[in-house]
Order: structure tokens, then sequence, then C-alpha cells
């Protein structure tokens, strides 16, 4: 959904370990699973790249 609404955006997901996740958008985290302890929604990534 986010590479169909934001065509332009380079999506890569890069193996880690120790269960983090994050989200960087144009050099900016913009998600961190280690921060909040769970995973985002669809349309909370939405919303912040929409903003």
């Amino acid at each position: 959904m986010i590479a169909y609404k934001h065509p332009q955006a380079k999506i890569e997901m890069i193996g880690s370990s120790g269960g983090v996740f994050e989200i960087n958008f144009n050099g900016q985290l913009i998600f961190s699973k280690k921060q909040t302890g769970r995973f985002p929604t669809h349309d909370e990534i939405l919303k912040v790249l929409e903003s």
C-alpha cells in the first residue's frame, strides 16, 4: 500500500537482530519498535508520510 500511494519511495528491508524494527524516511526515524514496544499500523506510516 505504501509503494502504491508513494511510487517514488525507496522501500528497503535491512536484516537485523534483537527485535529491532525501525522505519526511516528521508534519513529521519519515524517509527521504532524498540521505543514503542510494538509494530506500526499501515495507517500510522501513511499518516506520517502524508504530513
